[in-house]
């Protein structure tokens, strides 16, 4: 049976705030940009500088106020707007072309506030001429001055641009975290920048040079890498790029030193660019669409049914299902993206049409549900939702039942206690299984209106999640749907009770999408590091407490199952090793002395160690971090005998000093180690400053002779003034009394001498008057 295309009114618009303006600026102003939030309530409208006012118009769906800003004739307007990705609140950014972007954020009160403003361009003469926010960053191309870059010369003045990055993260209630600024490119030509989900794309532009417009850049975030394509010659390389690591390139070094990028080749003649989850959709002037995937590979779609004529006539792209949507003018046209096939071929009403993103999977509101993964158009008559009948038979469960037969689940497990059901005690463990069978048992039990307002946002997570493995089934958008789910599953995870089924199936989606699971653990635990080096969450105790319960001492997990913190080390291990050590130092610090964290007898840092490998086998270097920074004193101890084998003197002073007053009695047996050292051999000598500096301010000169005569090497023969050659040469006087002055001025008494050689260090160098002599 034929599908047939269904073109679904979910609006009206008028239940945005602004109504009235927001239809007069889609159906004046053809050349508007449109933009939808993540969760699709939010409606932005910013017209192209120059325009009359008001240039920036924000609506929103539902309870709220509108943002509506105009800015004076002669004054610059913002070059490009986007919503960020954040679930806590809404919150966009504008950035001008001279560089200057504001957070703007919708607070508790119904008005939006200015969160943050900044210059992302310090240097004089900068110009921002693209910009994109994909995933919590903010990625731009500027022009420098050729001052800036040096003399360039033609056609060299062509690349005197370069690209740019920061992060973008909410930082409390009120305010945001700016990361410092990567440089990705240098010496680049004009890019444009557009974001999908999961890639960033720089695409030539109508002034790039023509002798590199043919050459477009895919920037997967998640993987650390860079394709270079050139559609029009099916050349695509690839190249590790990770900024956190200070990766930056030379755009003509890298082009020069990659084969057939630079043969003659006109440059793409493009009418419209478009990012989707599968890669790069391209219109051109011929009316064919072609697919610029992830890994630099480009296959023809399919050709509409009519050519695009001139820059003038608009045109949207956009994927749903398998299937290709186009709007050119006034016509909807969908292809079957495997075989170019037109399925449908529809007249709309009017011409000035804007094609929007789907929601993100898990942010839509519940009235939306039924419509996830088809694509919406927006004009001035209304939002519609573009998809395929639902074939005979097929039905999406209702919210109600869903809810019952979580219900009748938790219900069913706790029955024999006898305690009453309450809806706090159903959302408790956010637990989704459950026969549809029994949901006869809490039929006027509670009223489904109660159930539904507790379990609000666990039921839109549930059936989102549902959704997206119905697609996934179905070959739909595999890798980023992948990704997606296991972000989705992790941070649900994280928030149950991990023990029995919950535990393996976290081990599952760690051990099959390592970097999917990561990346919702930082979110989850709300981890960022600071400028020191060391991690910082926000998380509550009680999901710190999940995290780093364990296993009993001695019991290993069934069946090769982690606890959660040995999971997320290995995890951690693999990815980036060097964020180890922090990360079980903050976990440390968050188990604390309120609880305890893990098992008796067994403290993360061996925990840690553990999950390296067997002994012997570890990374030495990490292990060692590991030691150090864990504040045990055996294992402080164990780490610097470590270090003393090595003969990393100094490391191994700075462990010692780095320990605080309140581990005295470690730091002296770290003083003493060291000290015995310092009496066998002289490859110690050039740190006595140190060494006196650790020595601990209680002991005294004499006890450090006792010391240093226990630790001096036995004397096989009559001593001689002067070593055998190549023999260990001797602890000699002036070593000596080096080491008692510094130790001995530290700790020098108001009262009288104690010692008998106190006396000769704090000699001020006169000597008493001589008494007087009878005559």
């Amino acid at each position: 049976m034929k599908r047939a295309g269904t073109l679904r009114l979910l609006s009206d618009l008028s239940n945005f705030s602004g109504a009235a303006r927001l239809r007069e600026l889609l159906a004046g102003d053809p050349a508007v940009r449109v933009r939808c939030s993540a969760d699709g309530r939010h409606l932005l409208l910013l017209r192209p500088p120059g325009a009359p006012a008001p240039q920036l118009l924000v609506s929103v769906r539902g309870p709220g106020a509108e943002l509506e800003r105009s800015w004076p004739t002669g004054q610059p307007s913002p070059l490009d707007a986007f919503f960020l990705p954040w679930p806590a609140r809404p919150a966009l950014v504008l950035v001008w072309e001279s560089g200057l972007a504001e957070v703007w954020g919708a607070g508790v009160g119904p008005s939006w506030r200015l969160l943050q403003s900044t210059e992302l361009c310090p240097g004089d003469g900068a110009r921002v001429v693209a910009v994109a926010a994909p995933r919590g960053r903010l990625v731009w191309c500027e022009e420098r001055q050729v001052g800036t870059e040096g003399r360039l010369g033609p056609p060299a003045a062509a690349f005197s641009h370069c690209v740019c990055l920061r992060t973008l993260e909410p930082s409390g209630e009120a305010s945001t975290n700016l990361g410092r600024t990567y440089v990705l490119l240098h010496h680049c030509p004009p890019f444009g920048l557009l974001a999908s989900r999961k890639d960033l794309f720089l695409v030539p532009t109508a002034t790039t040079w023509p002798g590199v417009a043919h050459v477009l850049l895919i920037w997967s975030l998640g993987k650390g890498k860079v394709m270079v394509a050139a559609p029009g010659l099916g050349l695509s390389y690839s190249k590790s790029l990770n900024p956190g690591q200070g990766d930056t390139w030379d755009f003509r070094t890298l082009l020069r030193s990659l084969p057939g990028l630079l043969s003659p080749r006109e440059p793409l003649a493009v009418h419209t660019w478009a990012p989707t989850p599968q890669g790069l959709l391209l219109l051109d002037f011929k009316g064919t669409v072609h697919l610029v995937q992830s890994h630099g590979g480009t296959r023809t779609v399919g050709t509409l049914q009519e050519a695009p004529v001139g820059l003038q006539r608009s045109a949207a792209l956009g994927t749903f299902h398998g299937t290709l949507a186009c709007v050119l003018g006034s016509t909807l046209e969908l292809l079957d993206m495997g075989s170019g096939q037109l399925l449908e071929r529809k007249v709309l009403s009017t011409d000035r049409v804007h094609m929007l993103e789907p929601p993100t999977p898990g942010m839509e509101d519940e009235e939306e549900l039924e419509t996830q993964g088809g694509l919406r158009l927006l004009s001035a008559v209304g939002l519609f939702c573009v998809g395929w009948e639902a074939p005979q038979g097929v039905e999406l469960p209702s919210a109600k039942d869903l809810v019952f037969e979580e219900a009748c689940g938790y219900y069913q497990r706790r029955s024999l206690r006898g305690a009453k059901l309450t809806p706090e005690e159903l959302r408790h463990n956010s637990t989704f299984r459950a026969p549809q069978a029994l949901a006869s048992i809490l039929q006027g039990h509670l009223p489904p209106s109660t159930l539904l307002t507790t379990l609000r946002v666990e039921l839109r997570d549930y059936r989102g999640l549902e959704q997206l493995k119905a697609q996934l089934v179905a070959g739909d958008d595999e890798e980023a749907g992948w990704t997606e789910l296991a972000e989705q599953e992790v941070g649900r995870l994280l928030r149950t009770e991990l023990v029995g089924d919950h535990l393996a199936q976290l081990n599952t989606v760690f051990q099959a999408l390592p970097t999917a699971a990561w990346a919702a653990t930082l979110r989850t635990l709300q981890l960022q590091p600071d400028g020191n080096g060391k991690l910082r969450s926000q998380a509550p105790p009680d999901m710190w407490k999940k995290v780093l319960w364990g296993t009993t001492a001695g019991n290993e997990p069934p069946n090769g199952i982690l606890p959660p913190f040995e999971l997320l080390c290995q995890c951690l291990y693999q990815l980036e090793p060097r964020w180890l050590p922090p990360f079980v130092e903050l976990a440390q610090q968050q188990g604390g002395p309120g609880w305890r964290a893990g098992s008796p007898g067994l403290p993360l840092y061996r925990r840690a160690l553990a999950v390296l490998g067997e002994e012997g086998a570890r990374p030495e270097a990490l292990e060692l971090e590991l030691l150090l920074g864990s504040g045990r004193p055996n294992a402080v101890l164990q780490a610097v005998g470590q270090l003393v084998q090595k003969e990393q003197w100094e490391r191994a002073l700075d462990a010692g000093l780095a320990l605080g007053p309140s581990s005295p009695l470690l730091r002296s047996e770290i003083f003493k180690l060291l000290l015995a050292e310092f009496a066998q051999h002289r490859r110690l000598d050039a740190h006595l400053p140190l060494l006196s500096v650790l020595c601990p301010p209680e002991l005294a000169p004499a006890e450090i002779l006792l010391l240093l005569r226990t630790y001096l090497p036995d004397e096989v023969g009559p001593p001689t003034p002067f070593p055998k050659p190549g023999a260990e040469a001797p602890l000699t006087v002036g070593l000596l009394r080096t080491l008692l002055e510094q130790t001995g001025a530290q700790g020098q008494p108001s009262g009288p001498v104690l010692s008998l050689y106190e006396d000769i260090l704090w000699d001020p160098g006169t000597p008493p008057p001589a008494p007087p002599r009878d005559l």
